[in-house]
């Protein structure tokens, strides 16, 4: 699970450690995810880059052509608006794992080369149900399909592996958590949720939704890209503002893999 962390440090100086503050979820990702093209084979045809090198904080029409992009690929860069801010980046995180790209703020012309000729995700359980969704920790990806075609790719931040003791209130009364921070691998289905914030006793969670135990797919400000949930698999705030819309209960959750630090 993840904590709710502050939102006054800067992006630009987060990004040099990893992590990043997503942008509040707004209606322009729900409606990505309920009518953009739900398979990378799908995609509009033709994208020629632009070729620019991008850095995060970035404005003009070469950002509104990577976010674009971006979202007829599945991915979620927020509104295309232009602005290249931490939501598009989460989102451009995402494409560049999937296509074998060390992840990067900056946008070069390997990137922009990959844009023309996407990969899809690889799937993990390739006899699964048509609607599923699959945690690669390796990669630290969720695919979300839908029918059996992409709908959705996301960057994520699952368990850090890391055993941890921590005290918090809870119940009414000042209890120590330990754990060793891990999202196990395997076949899980999702279960209960919450709207809005949650909050747990490790933490605030966002949109919950839960698929093993006290495990869940949640929103949180902090989304790094290495591991550093308690156990959690953490999501870009937009990403979690439209994911329940699309996710029911008794949906497979397939986990998967293992990151190499």
């Amino acid at each position: 699970m993840g904590g709710r962390f502050g939102v006054a440090a800067l992006v630009t100086a987060l990004v040099t450690t990893g992590t990043v503050l997503s942008a509040s979820p707004g209606v322009a990702d729900a409606q990505v995810a309920t009518s953009a093209a739900t398979a990378v084979t799908a995609a509009a045809p033709g994208f020629v880059a632009p070729g620019q090198t991008l850095k995060l904080g970035a404005k003009g029409t070469a950002v509104k052509a990577l976010q674009t992009r971006l979202r007829e690929l599945g991915y979620l860069p927020g509104t295309v608006d232009g602005r290249y801010g931490g939501t598009t980046l989460t989102a451009l995180w995402a494409f560049q794992k999937i296509n074998g790209i060390a992840p990067t703020s900056t946008v070069t012309r390997k990137t922009w080369n990959a844009l023309q000729n996407p990969r899809a995700p690889r799937v993990l359980v390739p006899n699964g149900r048509p609607t599923r969704v699959e945690v690669n920790l390796t990669q630290q990806v969720m695919v979300l399909y839908l029918n059996g075609r992409v709908k959705l790719i996301s960057h994520i931040s699952s368990g850090s592996g890391i055993p941890y003791c921590e005290t918090a209130t809870w119940e009414g009364k000042t209890q120590r958590f330990c754990g060793n921070a891990r999202t196990p691998t395997g076949d899980y289905k999702t279960t209960w949720r919450r709207s809005g914030w949650h909050r747990s006793y490790l933490g605030q969670l966002y949109n919950p939704i839960f698929f093993n135990g006290g495990i869940a797919l949640h929103g949180a400000l902090s989304v790094p890209l290495a591991p550093a949930s308690h156990g959690c698999v953490r999501l870009p705030m937009n990403v979690a503002a439209v994911l329940p819309g699309l996710l029911g209960t008794g949906v497979p959750v397939h986990v998967r893999g293992k990151f190499v630090r």
